[in-house]
């Protein structure tokens, strides 16, 4: 089942090694202001998770290359939703008619 994103709450993570495996987190939170997702991103050679969903809570692993163009998808896209199934996360928006524009 698809859950629509309402708000989001980004950490960046210093040092060498950021912080437990990862560089950087983005929470996702749905209308209510629960949190059901975290999409946490990994520099080349840092251990890479596999996606998976605990209680109906959704962690995604993407290389940290990603980082901006979901941040972009968060900030300029309505309609946002984060789903899980056949093991892997996705993260997409609802149809939007050609030629809308921003």
């Amino acid at each position: 089942m698809a859950t629509q994103v309402a708000s989001y709450h980004v950490l960046v993570y210093g040092g060498p090694t950021g912080y437990q495996t990862n560089r950087a987190q983005i929470q996702l939170s749905d209308a209510a202001g629960a949190s059901v997702a975290w999409i946490r991103f990994n520099d080349p050679g840092m251990s890479f998770e596999t996606d998976y969903e605990s209680d109906g809570f959704i962690r995604m692993h993407l290389p940290s290359a990603m980082f901006q163009p979901v941040l972009d998808l968060l900030r300029n896209e309505d309609g946002t939703y984060i789903y899980f199934t056949a093991g892997r996360a996705f993260l997409g928006t609802a149809s939007e008619p050609i030629g809308e524009g921003e």
